[in-house]
């Protein structure tokens, strides 16, 4: 049985070599037969070379370099396309999931299920971490059409149908955590307690997670879309009324003196409603727009995997 570990790196050149030894000090003592893909999303610091190092001292090791950042999902695709293993585990490079898990996810596995997932433990974090992330899943849950769990990331080993699955999906928009869920297949969960950086600071900034929550709610349902269009109809009902009211008074009563606030607040509140839609609609129709054009997810600068390994034609830059 062979074991494929995936490893996506941006900037963790201070990360890598101690990753590599504390892999191949698991899987060794465990016995278990590995191969390790890193894949740099194109790292601006020393993480390149020092791969290309590690890959010399250990034939396990193998690495796809990208033209440019192409972005973590890319990078997961990435290795996936590369893996030859009976199943695959992802986890980040920055040592943050822990390596000495990894045995007791194969055990689960070989028991017959599809997805060991990790589950983040988050007990003893402080409410102020731990609000926005309950409030992103409560919300996301009730706005997408699968379910979420908080906690439940990347960090995981999926079986060679999973991975299959997964990469015989096509859209080039992708949410990892959403995609894992909608190929389904048995799952067990274990939960793990995330460990600091061991050097450097997270790539990921507000703007990249706020970025990924979005990218989670519109790429698995067409809720937002018929949200505006109960919302529009709501209004404009209220609107009628409103019309029909001020319409009876007028009758009643004669023209009052107008109301400047009612009229500008009203404005105000209908244009921001209209664009808020406009919005939504405008990012179903970018991500159609980025579907249409066909382009890869990313593209190899370097690698020492031969294409024929490649479970998918990849692109290459001269």
């Amino acid at each position: 049985m062979l074991i494929s570990l995936i490893a996506p790196i941006y900037n963790e050149e201070k990360n890598i070599q101690l990753l590599t030894e504390k892999i191949d000090a698991v899987m060794h003592s465990n016995k278990f037969n590995y191969e390790l893909i890193l894949i740099n999303d194109g790292s601006k610091d020393n993480s390149l070379s020092i791969i290309k190092e590690q890959a010399l001292l250990s034939p396990q090791i193998r690495y796809i370099s990208f033209s440019r950042n192409f972005g973590k999902e890319s990078a997961m695709i990435a290795g996936l396309n590369a893996a030859r293993g009976d199943c695959a585990v992802i986890l980040d490079a920055d040592l943050q999931h822990p390596p000495e898990r990894i045995p007791e996810m194969i055990q689960y596995y070989l028991q017959g299920y599809d997805q060991v997932v990790m589950r983040r433990d988050r007990s003893g974090e402080h409410t102020i971490r731990k609000f926005p992330t309950q409030l992103f899943y409560k919300l996301i849950n009730n706005a997408v059409d699968i379910q979420l769990t908080d906690g439940e990331g990347d960090f995981r080993l999926i079986s060679r149908r999973v991975i299959d699955s997964i990469l015989s999906l096509k859209e080039y928009n992708r949410f990892s955590k959403g995609i894992f869920e909608w190929v389904g297949f048995s799952k067990k969960t274990l939960n793990y307690k995330n460990i600091e950086r061991f050097e450097g600071q997270s790539s990921f900034s507000l703007k990249r997670l706020v970025d990924y929550a979005i990218d989670g709610i519109i790429s698995y349902n067409n809720k937002p879309l018929r949200l505006c269009f109960h919302f529009g109809a709501i209004t404009m009902t209220l609107c009628l009324l409103y019309i029909l009211i001020t319409f009876i008074q007028i009758m009643r009563h004669g023209v009052e003196s107008p109301g400047y606030f009612t009229i500008i607040a009203s404005v105000l509140f209908l244009g921001s409603v209209q664009l808020f839609g406009l919005g939504i609609i405008g990012e179903y129709i970018g991500r159609i727009y980025y579907e249409t054009k066909g382009r890869p997810h990313y593209i190899i600068s370097d690698t020492n995997i031969d294409e024929s390994d490649f479970q998918e034609k990849v692109r290459k830059r001269a």
